[in-house]
C-alpha cells in the first residue's frame, strides 16, 4: 500500500485490538436480558485500500463474533495483504466454511456479490459515492458504512502553536492525507490567523517534510497509491476565487496526471461554501480558513455535510467547553490529532454524511450487536430501573386513552419498556463513559441526541402500542419526533391522529429523496418506494421490530461520539498543581 513503517506498525496492533475486542463483544451478547439476538448468515465485508489490515480484518472479525460467516473481498490495490492476513486466519482455525475471500472485479462480479440475495449484510468502508452506488443495485440492502469526511482542527489564539502545527502536520498529511479522518481543513481564530508565528511555523513545518517510498526510513511522506482521480487533481492544481498557495505542491514522478509523488500543499483563504470547503480530495493537500470568532469557525466546520472527525487546539477550558457541545462529528479531540483512532479506547465512525447504517461505531460496544436480527425474548428478565416522573404522567396518558383501546398486556408492556428504558439511560446512554481510564488523555464515550428528528412512518398493519413506545423512548433520549402517515392509516388511530403529521407514501417518499442523512423509524408496512428514495439522499430505513428492551430500542435515537482530551501539558496534569 505504500505505506511508511510509522504508519504501518500501528495498524497491525489495531487489527490485534479489533480481534480482542470483539471476542469480548461476542461474549457481552451471550450475557443479554430480555432481547434474543439472531446472527446474519452472511455478511460481505468491502474494506478500502488506505488501512488495508486494520479495517478489512475488523470488518471480518465483527462478523464473525457476531456468528455470521463472512465473504470479503479486498480492495484490488491491496489484495496481497488480504491474502495473507487470511492465511493467518486460517492458522488460527477460521475455516472456509466461515470465511472465504473473493479477488471480484469492482464491475459485475462486485455488484453481483455485494446485491446477492443470499447476501444479509455489508460491511463498507470508502467513499459516500461508492456506497450510494451500492445502493441503488439494492434499495433494501442492510449496509453499515463508514463514508468520506471532510475534517478541519480549529485553532484559537489559546493554543499552543507549537503543538497545534506539529498535530496539524501529522493529522493532515500521514500517509499522504489518504485517510478519511485527515484534517484537510485548518480554521484559524481571530488572531491566530494573523500569527506571523503560528503560519510560518505552519508552512515552514509543511515545506520540510521528506517526500518518498513508504519502505524508506527517512520517509516522511509517501506517495499516493495511484495518479490522482478528478476530485484530488483539482485539490493539487487548481484554486478557488481569492485563495492562494501558501506551499504549492509539486508532482516528482511524472506529470499531474500521472504521478503518485507529490509534494504537500497548503492553501490559503479557503471561504466557507467553497469547492474546498465541503468536498473531499483524499490526498496530500489541506486548506486554512480564517474565522473571526470561534462560534463562527465551529459553524464552518459543522457545515461541510459530512461529520467524521473534527479537532480543537486550545488551552482555554471555557472554550473547550463551548466547541464540546456543539462539535458535530462521531470523533472529537481536543490539544491532539485528530487521526489514529484506536480500538475501545476512540471507537471510530461519524455523522451525517459520514456515516450510513445504524450508526455504531467500530471498535465500540455496539458494533458487532449490529450483525444480526434482535427479537423480544423474555421482558420480565429486563433490567428495571426508576422510572421518572414525566414518564409516569406519559404512562398514565396513555391508560385514559378512549381510542386505541390497549389491552392491560399492552399496559404491561409499555411500563416494563419504561422500566427497561430507565436503567438503560442510567448505566450506558446518559453517562459519559472513560473505559480506559488514562491519567493522560481522556477517551471519553457518550451519546448524543439526533441533530434530526427522527421521521416515525407508519404503515398499514402498525402495532399502535409501538408508537407509544417511541414515545416513550423519545421523552428519555431527548431526541424529538416527526411522525406521519398517509391519511387512509389516520382514519383508524383516533386520539393519536392529532399527533400524527398526514401525507401520502408518494409525496413521504419525494421529501425523504431530498433530505441526507436521516432515519426513519417504521411501523407496520412500508412503501418500497421509501428504500429507494433513502438510497438516493443517504438516509436509512430502520424497519426492524419495536422492543421494550431499552438498550436495543433507544439505540436509533441516539448518535455515538468518541470525545478525546490531552489532560497534560509539559508534563503536569490538568487539574493538579504543579
Amino acid at each position: 500500500a505504500g505505506k511508511t513503517v510509522s504508519e504501518t506498525d500501528p495498524e497491525v496492533s489495531e487489527a490485534i485490538d479489533f480481534c480482542r475486542y470483539y471476542a469480548e463483544s461476542a461474549r457481552k451478547i451471550d450475557r443479554h436480558r430480555g432481547s434474543t439476538f439472531t446472527p446474519y448468515r452472511t455478511v460481505a465485508v468491502v474494506p478500502p485500500w488506505n488501512f488495508p489490515i486494520a479495517i478489512p480484518v475488523g470488518g471480518c472479525m465483527a462478523a464473525l463474533a457476531a456468528g455470521a460467516c463472512v465473504v470479503i473481498k479486498p480492495a484490488p490495490q491491496t489484495l496481497r495483504i488480504a491474502e495473507v492476513f487470511v492465511e493467518a486466519l486460517r492458522e488460527a482455525g477460521v475455516t472456509e466454511d466461515m470465511l472465504q475471500l473473493v479477488n471480484a472485479d469492482e464491475g459485475e462480479a462486485g455488484k453481483r456479490l455485494v446485491s446477492h440475495e443470499d447476501i444479509d449484510s455489508v460491511i463498507f468502508t470508502g467513499g459516500s459515492e461508492t456506497a450510494r452506488m451500492f445502493r441503488s443495485w439494492d434499495p433494501q440492502m442492510t449496509i453499515n458504512a463508514e463514508t468520506s469526511g471532510k475534517n478541519a482542527i480549529i485553532v484559537t489564539p489559546a493554543a499552543d502553536p507549537d503543538l497545534a502545527v506539529s498535530d496539524i502536520l501529522a493529522s493532515a498529511y500521514g500517509h499522504a492525507g489518504q485517510k478519511c479522518s485527515a484534517a484537510s481543513l485548518i480554521i484559524t481564530v481571530g488572531s491566530m490567523g494573523k500569527s506571523k508565528r503560528f503560519m510560518g511555523q505552519l508552512v515552514d513545518a509543511v515545506k520540510s517534510l521528506r517526500v518518498g517510498p513508504g519502505d524508506d526510513l527517512a520517509t516522511d511522506m509517501n506517495g499516493i497509491i495511484e495518479p490522482a482521480g478528478d476530485k484530488l487533481l483539482r485539490g493539487l492544481t487548481k484554486l478557488d476565487k481569492g485563495e492562494k498557495w501558501l506551499v504549492k505542491p509539486e508532482p516528482l514522478n511524472g506529470t499531474a496526471e500521472d504521478a503518485t509523488l507529490w509534494t504537500p500543499g497548503l492553501r490559503d483563504n479557503v471561504r466557507p461554501g467553497a469547492w474546498f470547503h465541503t468536498h473531499e480530495c483524499f490526498g496530500p493537500v489541506a486548506g486554512v480558513m480564517h474565522a473571526d470568532t470561534l462560534e463562527e469557525a465551529i459553524e464552518w466546520q459543522n457545515s461541510t455535510g459530512y461529520g467524521l472527525t473534527a479537532g480543537l487546539h486550545t488551552i482555554d477550558r471555557d472554550e473547550t467547553e463551548f466547541w464540546r457541545d456543539r462539535v458535530e462529528a462521531g470523533n472529537v479531540y481536543v490539544e491532539r490529532g485528530i487521526t489514529g483512532a484506536i480500538v475501545q479506547r476512540q471507537s471510530f465512525g461519524g455523522w451525517k454524511g459520514s456515516s450510513i447504517g445504524s450508526g455504531a461505531k467500530a471498535g465500540g460496544p455496539n458494533y458487532v450487536a449490529q450483525q444480526g436480527h434482535w427479537a423480544e425474548g423474555d421482558i420480565s428478565a429486563l433490567h428495571s430501573g426508576s422510572v421518572s416522573t414525566a414518564i409516569t404522567q406519559m404512562l398514565r396518558e396513555f391508560h385514559g386513552m378512549a381510542h386505541p383501546v390497549l389491552t392491560e398486556e399492552d399496559h404491561r408492556w409499555l411500563r416494563r419498556a419504561a422500566e427497561s428504558d430507565a436503567q438503560a439511560w442510567t448505566s450506558e446512554f446518559g453517562i459519559e463513559h472513560d473505559r480506559t481510564a488514562l491519567v493522560v488523555e481522556s477517551n471519553v464515550f457518550r451519546y448524543r441526541p439526533l441533530l434530526e428528528p427522527l421521521r416515525v412512518r407508519i404503515g398499514a398493519n402498525a402495532n399502535l402500542r409501538d408508537l407509544l413506545r417511541l414515545y416513550l423512548g423519545a421523552s428519555v433520549t431527548g431526541t424529538k419526533l416527526e411522525v406521519s402517515a398517509a391519511p387512509s392509516v389516520t382514519s383508524e388511530m383516533g386520539e393519536l391522529a392529532n399527533r400524527i403529521r398526514m401525507v401520502s407514501d408518494m409525496e413521504f417518499a419525494a421529501e425523504i429523496g431530498v433530505q441526507p442523512s436521516v432515519r426513519i423509524r417504521t411501523l407496520g408496512d412500508v412503501d418500497e418506494n421509501l428504500y429507494e428514495a433513502a438510497a438516493r439522499s443517504g438516509s436509512v430505513v430502520l424497519d426492524q421490530p419495536v422492543l421494550p428492551d431499552g438498550r436495543r430500542e433507544l439505540l436509533p435515537m441516539l448518535l455515538e461520539q468518541a470525545v478525546t482530551t490531552t489532560e497534560h501539558r509539559f508534563g503536569y496534569i490538568h487539574g493538579t498543581t504543579p
